[in-house]
């Protein structure tokens, strides 16, 4: 069973291009289920059923698990049983009529523009580190890309002169996104603090080594926090804030949509949501009669 899960994580990573984050939430949802199936002592994967599926998802309600938390654990049972059925791994797919939890719509969590800029002004000084903070944040919130994105930019694949760069997505799908003078200039003041020589990747720790997602989440956490924003911030809440001004500030969905890498623009209407919902609000405050 583990030999499985492993083929079904080199295909994430290496076939379907799936950041690292991804392919460790799937390995640690998959090695909760196959624990389960050594409790039921089941040892082959081939021995799985329906019925078992269902009670494993009972199982995980039963701890507590939330109705999100068990919608993306049966997400990663049905796209695992689909690899292994497709590689005639399993006589036939048990989760092919598995449906998820279901999960309430949920508005991804944005930041208002003076909380935005009060946490791009937040990094103070000009050693490396800070030039590098700075970069990123202001990269984050000049085109929306995601952590893993951002991580594994590349010298070759920023245009200084177009201010634009090219990212690879999910799926290695490059885009052309553009970067915004102040996003541009705070690279540039970054790179030239850099070593002449060394590492291709952009973005690089105290070590000179590639900068880590999970780094960068940390980072991103600690300007927040030191904005006084109250709450936790993520890189994908740059990615959600990025996507929101834009719409609110007249971009078309389409327009955000490839510049988000979405691959369909029913992923990027989520956040017309959030610009009806602030709508909503701003009338309510505004009209003596609402």
């Amino acid at each position: 069973m583990n030999n499985a899960l492993k083929k079904f994580l080199d295909y994430l990573a290496h076939q379907k291009g799936c950041s690292s984050n991804t392919v460790r939430a799937y390995e640690t949802d998959l090695r909760q289920f196959l624990s389960f199936l050594r409790k039921k002592r089941i040892f082959s994967l081939g021995a799985v059923d329906y019925p078992l599926l269902l009670k494993f998802l009972t199982f995980l309600r039963e701890g507590g698990c939330t109705e999100k938390t068990a919608a993306r654990k049966a997400a990663s049972l049905k796209a695992f049983f689909r690899f292994l059925s497709g590689r005639k791994m399993i006589p036939s797919n048990p989760a092919l009529i598995l449906r998820s939890p279901r999960v309430p719509e949920r508005l991804p969590e944005f930041l208002a523009a003076k909380e935005i800029f009060m946490i791009l002004e937040a990094p103070s000084g000009r050693n490396r580190q800070v030039l590098r903070d700075r970069a990123i944040l202001e990269l984050l919130y000049a085109t929306g890309i995601r952590v893993g994105e951002l991580a594994s930019l590349t010298m070759k694949n920023v245009n200084f002169a177009e201010e634009m760069i090219k990212v690879e997505g999910k799926g290695k799908k490059e885009r052309i996104v553009p970067v915004g003078r102040p996003a541009m200039k705070a690279l540039i003041e970054y790179i030239e603090s850099r070593p002449r020589r060394g590492q291709e990747t952009v973005f690089l720790n105290r070590d000179g080594k590639p900068l880590t997602e999970r780094s960068v989440e940390r980072m991103v956490d600690k300007y927040g926090r030191k904005a006084g924003l109250g709450r936790k911030i993520t890189p994908h809440t740059f990615r959600h804030t990025f996507a929101t001004h834009m719409l609110e500030n007249g971009a078309d969905l389409r327009t955000v949509q490839e510049l988000l890498g979405h691959e369909s623009v029913t992923t990027t209407q989520i956040y017309t949501h959030l610009t009806v919902e602030r709508l909503r609000e701003f009338y309510n405050k505004a009209h003596p009669r609402a």
